[in-house]
């Protein structure tokens, strides 16, 4: 389905009362839902996947244990973890000549934009569930996140 349909059905669904709308055209097919008032529009394009073959199964070697020692030399990671929505490559900036939208060690509020996930051609952005201090930038800027990643850390 073509990109601009989709963000032509986000613009009706956004102009009118709607909660959802759903659309197929053969294969494939779009539904993009309001889920609440803080959230945007989000769209789903599901078109038939063939089920991948199992992979021959083979022996592993086991791991090696870990000495206590090593386990209370590391300093235990506090705080929040912010993780992906989704699965898609994240963005620390809104361009790549912008600067980013968070570094570590500023201080971020509830609901403010930290980053952005692109999922099929869409640009999410990526908003913090948590009020304080950036810790630690947990993805590397353009590199792929997978569903509940952790992107940042914050204290």
């Amino acid at each position: 389905m073509d990109i601009r349909k989709i963000k032509k059905l986000i613009e009706l669904l956004e102009a009118s009362d709607l909660v959802e709308i759903e659309v197929k055209e053969g294969e494939e097919a779009v539904r993009i839902s309001r889920a609440s008032q803080a959230v945007a529009p989000a769209a789903v394009v599901a078109s038939p996947i063939a089920a991948p073959s199992p992979a021959p199964a083979t022996a592993a070697p086991a791991p090696e244990p870990v000495p206590a020692a090593a386990e209370t030399a590391a300093p235990a990671e506090t705080g929040n973890v912010l993780k992906s929505p989704m699965v898609g490559t994240f963005y620390r900036s809104p361009a790549p000549s912008s600067p980013p939208y968070v570094e570590v060690g500023q201080q971020v509020e509830k609901g403010e934009v930290v980053g952005i996930v692109e999922a099929m051609k869409m640009m999410n952005q990526i908003e913090s569930e948590f009020s304080g201090k950036v810790a630690a930038i947990l993805v590397e800027d353009g590199k792929p996140v997978e569903f509940d990643q952790p992107l940042l850390r914050i204290v």
